[in-house]
This record gives structure tokens, sequence and C-alpha cells, in this order.
């Protein structure tokens, strides 16, 4: 099944560096502490957020109820989410102590 990140007509290997139209680059976060449940800080006209779990693995939702350590969608660390829902919905929590995620942003 083609990955959305591909380019149409090209495998693009790891499926890393392409996004999608609107492909314009908005800025950057990395949220070093997500002991908590967390938000993003999105840059106006964001419309799709690339997130990487980074050290350990991410629990995320985005339905309005706080991810825990132990519920919500899971993602593996050195693994990244293509997003294109609700940017300001979505929340963070690690699974595991020492996690943190990174957030590439596209309008």
């Amino acid at each position: 099944m083609p990955n959305w990140l591909d380019t149409p007509g090209k495998n693009v290997p790891g499926n890393t560096g392409v996004v999608p139209a609107p492909n314009r680059p908005l800025g950057y976060q990395q949220i070093g502490t997500v002991s908590s449940a967390i938000g993003l800080t999105v840059p106006m006209g964001a419309l799709v957020a690339l997130i990487q779990a980074e050290s350990q693995d991410v629990r995320w939702r985005d339905d309005g109820t706080n991810p825990t350590s132990t519920s919500g969608m899971t993602i593996a660390a050195g693994t990244i989410l293509p997003y294109t829902g609700d940017l300001s919905a979505i929340k963070f929590i690690e699974a595991a102590a020492s996690a943190k995620v990174s957030v590439s942003y596209y309008g």
C-alpha cells in the first residue's frame, strides 16, 4: 500500500523529507519534557505536522481526552507520525521516562 508521504510515481526511501501539498515549512518544535500531557505550539498557517518520538515511545490523543502513559495511540521511538488532523487538539505524554517529541510544521 502506498504511503501518503511518497512522491506520486516515485518511491522515497524511508518516507522522510517529503510532505504532501501544502508543503511550505513553517517551523520546528522540540518538546523535551512530556511527563504530563502536553500540546503543540502551532505556528500560524500550519496544516500538517511530522511528529517524531525520540528516546522512548510516546502516546497521543486528539479527541479532547489527555493521553496517559498507558492509554492513547503509540508513536514508537524513532518513528514519524504524519499528522493532518486538528493540530491544536493533539496531546502527547511519554510512555517511559526521558521521551522527547520533535515536530516539523508545514502549511
